[in-house]
């Protein structure tokens, strides 16, 4: 039967103890890594090839040696395979599948497999012990610790956490901060990854976040729940702005994160190594809000752009160094603050752009309208900005203007659609002449000046079009259609409506099932780009998006 290796059963167990106490593992761990060694070891003696497993007794420390052999019908390989014939010798109801183990007699290590039962269970306790680093910490994301220096190397620092060493990195100290090696140090938990040469655990004392964790340790309101801190944006050992929201409107958010006589506020200052920090309120109102950012500066007057998120603050002119402030910082906080792009300008700067604009709608309504530069003037200044707005208005929107009349309003309406009628056929002449396919012009939304601009960019097919994405067309740096008061959803919609026509999706994967949509899509575009097909390609094509178009189309009466 099974025999025990020569060795101190009982040492083998308190060794085992002992190792899975000082690296705070599990002992069943230890022992599953001795195992392992031994049948190794046991390999090297009787032949890589067999299947050896090693049993220890978790209760006197016996160890046994087993060879494992499969029962199988034909046997392939003789060494960790049986037949069912011979396996039935030992074991009578022995089927196919089953695993036979017959008893190693004892062995005794040599120095070589001594040193190889070594180094799998060194390695095998060091993969525990990494793991278990790794789920201590991994749940420990966005939490501040405390740990000791370890040591500075080109300026990263290591840091003993107790259990594991944690990494910040240069970009992640304070600017001029001075770490000296054993002194105590607090820090973000970032990040934690599962490496090969261990969890890497990642601190941090610049990430805005950590900022707001100081505040929740300083200031109990927030820990409570009852002030929130909206957002941070953080200047690192410079300034920063720090934006709160209480949800008891009988406690000021600010004047908690200041505490009495500045203690709470000082108390994160001295830990960012002087930092300055303005506190915000925040607010639903996203101008009132901007307007906070911006403090100490004072604002004139803020105009909103909610598709590009951008906004424009006019201030006084001598408030224009404290808004920017120095090397731009206090706009660029705001800005990270509210996630709005920010632009400055003067009362001064403003005026005389307005004045501008002006002067260049003016202008245009001179040209195209044939009208004298005071009825031009007049609406430009009732806000008027264009072309489409004067032929497609209600007219009593221009009767409201003081001094038109019911014959005036009709003949500025029928020159303005005169003057667009004659630009979008001089576009549809350019864009034939540029080879912008029908089927792409059919495309609803899509304008004879959008066409020329797409022909322009070398999108002419529908294939072309469908394989744009909605940024290319609309980014304001370099988008296609950046010149058009085009939206990003919008453009979606027509890529998507391009890609259904040639039946690269269905109209219900297109636009997440709307059987409204779907139906607009199948009855309006795919109908009209299939006509074009026709005429372009043949009526086996054309065919085949009528086919999409009907697979695409939900079926009359199904539930949206």
């Amino acid at each position: 039967m099974a025999s025990a290796i020569s060795a101190n059963r009982l040492e083998l167990l308190q060794i085992a103890e002992l190792v899975a106490r000082e690296k705070s593992i599990e002992k069943e761990i230890v022992l599953e890594a001795m195992e392992e060694a031994i049948q190794k070891a046991a390999r090297s003696k009787y032949g890589a090839e067999n299947e050896i497993r090693a049993q220890i007794d978790k209760n006197n420390g016996d160890i046994r040696l087993f060879r494992v052999l499969e029962v199988v019908e034909e046997v392939e390989e003789p060494a960790t395979q049986i037949s069912v014939e011979d396996a039935r010798k030992d074991k009578q109801d022995a089927v196919v599948g089953d695993y036979l183990a017959s008893s190693l007699p004892p062995m005794d290590f040599g120095r070589i497999a001594a040193q190889t039962a070594k180094q799998v269970i060194v390695q095998k306790v060091r993969d525990a012990e990494r793991e278990r680093h790794y789920n201590e910490y991994k749940d420990r994301v966005g939490e501040i610790v405390t740990g000791l220096v370890k040591r500075v190397e080109y300026g990263n620092v290591v840091v003993d956490l107790g259990r594991a060493e944690a990494i910040m990195r240069r970009d992640q100290v304070i600017p001029r901060e001075h770490i000296r090696q054993n002194e105590r140090i607090r820090g973000f938990i970032y990040d934690v990854r599962r490496e090969n040469r261990g969890p890497q655990i990642f601190m941090s004392r610049t990430k805005p976040d950590f900022m707001g964790a100081l505040f929740a340790q300083e200031v109990p309101e927030i820990y409570d729940g009852i002030i929130e801190i909206r957002s941070v944006a953080r200047d690192p050992g410079s300034r920063a702005k720090i934006a709160v929201f209480s949800n008891d409107g009988s406690i000021d958010p600010v004047g908690a994160c200041v505490g009495m006589r500045g203690s709470r506020v000082q108390a994160v200052v001295n830990e960012l190594q002087g930092e300055k920090i303005d506190i915000i309120p925040w607010s639903p109102d996203v101008a009132s809000f901007i307007v906070n950012a911006l403090q100490p500066a004072e604002v004139a007057k803020v105009v909103m752009d909610d598709e590009r998120s951008r906004v424009e603050v006019v201030v006084p002119d001598d408030q224009l160094s404290l808004a920017i402030g120095r090397r731009g910082q206090n706009v660029r906080l705001a800005s990270q603050l509210t996630g709005w792009t920010i632009d400055i300008m003067t009362e001064a700067e403003e005026s005389e752009r307005r004045q501008e604009e002006f002067l260049a709608r003016s202008k245009a309504f001179v040209d195209a309208l044939d009208v004298d530069e005071t009825l031009a003037h007049l609406l430009a200044a009732e806000g008027f900005t264009s072309l489409e707005e004067i032929a497609y208005v209600e007219a009593d929107e221009l009767l409201a203007v003081e001094g038109f009349e019911e014959d005036l309003v009709e003949e500025l309406q029928r020159r303005a659609n005169d003057f667009l009628e004659t630009e979008a056929k001089a576009a549809d002449e350019k864009r034939v002449a540029l080879g912008v396919e029908d089927s792409v012009a059919d495309i609803e939304g899509l304008t004879p000046q959008m066409l020329v601009a797409l022909g322009e960019d070398e999108v002419k097919t529908l294939e072309d079009f469908a394989g744009c994405a909605a940024d290319e067309l609309t980014s304001k740096e370099d988008g296609i259609l950046r010149a058009f008061p085009l939206t990003e959803e919008d453009a979606s919609n027509m890529i998507m409506t391009a890609r259904v026509v040639l039946g690269w999706i269905t109209a219900e994967e297109a636009f997440g099932g709307a059987e409204e949509v779907a139906e607009d899509v199948t009855e309006e575009a795919t109908g009209e780009v299939a006509e074009e097909v026709k005429g372009e390609e043949g009526a086996e094509e054309a065919a085949a998006v009528e086919v999409v178009a009907e697979e695409a189309a939900p079926e009359e009466g199904a539930e949206a």
